[in-house]
Order: C-alpha cells, then structure tokens, then sequence
C-alpha cells in the first residue's frame, strides 16, 4: 500500500497533466457528438479533480476504521470528470448510447431511486477507457487510465448540485433534519416532475435531432 505522503504527491506532481488531459477528452466527446449531430446540450465540461478533493476523498474512513481506498490512484474513478448536461431526457438516452457506441466501459449506472414513492438523485454515470488518441504522455509518467463521465438533465443537474452542496457544508456541522430531508425530495420530485412536462412536449413540438 502506498503512504499518503506518497500517493498525494504523485497527483499533485501530475495534476496539471491531468487537468491537461480532461480537456482533451472533453474536445474527444464534444467531437464525437458534433459529428453524430447532437445539438441540444446545455454543457460540456470538463475538469481534474483538485488536489485538495482528491485527498479529501482518499482518506475517507469507512465504519471499521479502515481507509475506504487502498490504492487511491487506482481506485478513485473521477480524478478526471466530464459531465454532459442536456436539456430533455430523452437527449440523456441518445447520448447514453453513443458514448457506449464509441468508448469501452468499465461501469455503468443509471442511479435513479428504486421505489416508485421516493424522489432523489437521478443521471447516468459511467466509467470509461481514456482513448488512444488523447494520450500524450510518457509511458512512465503517472496518469489515470479512466474517467467518469455524467449525463443529467438541466433539472438533475441543478437539483443534484444544491442537495450536494447542502450537504457538504452540513456534513460535520448540522446533520440535515428529516423534515428538510422531506422538502429536498418534494424538490427532487418536482424536478422529476418537470423533466417530463418538457420532454413530453419537446416529442409533441420538436424534430428529433441527433438520432442516427
């Protein structure tokens, strides 16, 4: 196992290699569905996750008192992080299907809540290969050999954002009470709610670009 003075200095050494990578891959995804004619994304972006979250995230303790990660620069999945942000679901559905067409995956999830009663987070993550092309490093330099990539709709995005920050910044503080738990998945099945208001009606008003 590596020491964490270790591990950390080896990312933050590589970090801007890195970050020089995401927008790389960022350019990869955004040519790709350019050329497939997916015209109705609200955002593309791409980013390195910083020095400070990743070794946030590295020494995370799980509940036996362990660290969560062994190898944190071979099991933490996002040290880099593409997130597509469209504005219907079933543009979420299309693009799903061409980055799965074009990029070999290591993991896929739909994280959606399992009960037809509950309202939470909702998108669709992938793990993914970096490709070929976008390689420009030395063979004995340290780089992730994946990225995670996110597709949400607008409404995901801007309900998962604000739950995420409420709860980061109440996580060692105040613990989020269950009434307020009630209220953030009354916003989350509003979110839900009008994520299927529009696409309903972009079906009934709009051509189906993209679909090839």
């Amino acid at each position: 196992m590596q020491s964490p003075n270790n591990y950390l200095d080896i990312y933050r050494d590589s970090f801007s290699k890195i970050q020089e990578c995401s927008q790389a891959i960022k350019q990869n995804v955004k040519n790709l569905l350019d050329n497939r004619g997916i015209c109705r994304i609200d955002q593309l972006t791409g980013r390195a996750k910083s020095v400070e979250r990743f070794q946030r995230k590295s020494q995370k303790i799980v509940d036996d008192g362990t660290f969560k990660y062994k190898e944190p620069l071979i099991e933490i999945q996002d040290q880099i992080g593409i997130r597509i942000i469209t504005f219907y679901l079933n543009d979420v559905d299309n693009i799903a299907r061409i980055i799965l067409e074009n990029y070999e995956h290591i993991e896929k999830l739909d994280k959606h809540p399992d009960r037809y009663d509950a309202f939470n987070y909702e998108g669709k993550h992938f793990v993914l290969f970096i490709p070929d092309e976008v390689k420009t490093w030395n063979k004995d330099d340290y780089m992730p050999s994946f990225f995670e990539l996110q597709i949400k709709t607008m409404f995901q995005h801007a309900w998962a954002e604000s739950e995420h920050d409420l709860n980061y910044k109440t996580e060692n503080t105040n613990k989020v009470t269950l009434e307020d738990k009630r209220l953030l998945a009354f916003s989350a099945a509003q979110a839900w709610g009008a994520d299927n208001v529009f696409n309903q009606l972009s079906e009934k008003y709009l051509f189906n670009f993209g679909k090839k």
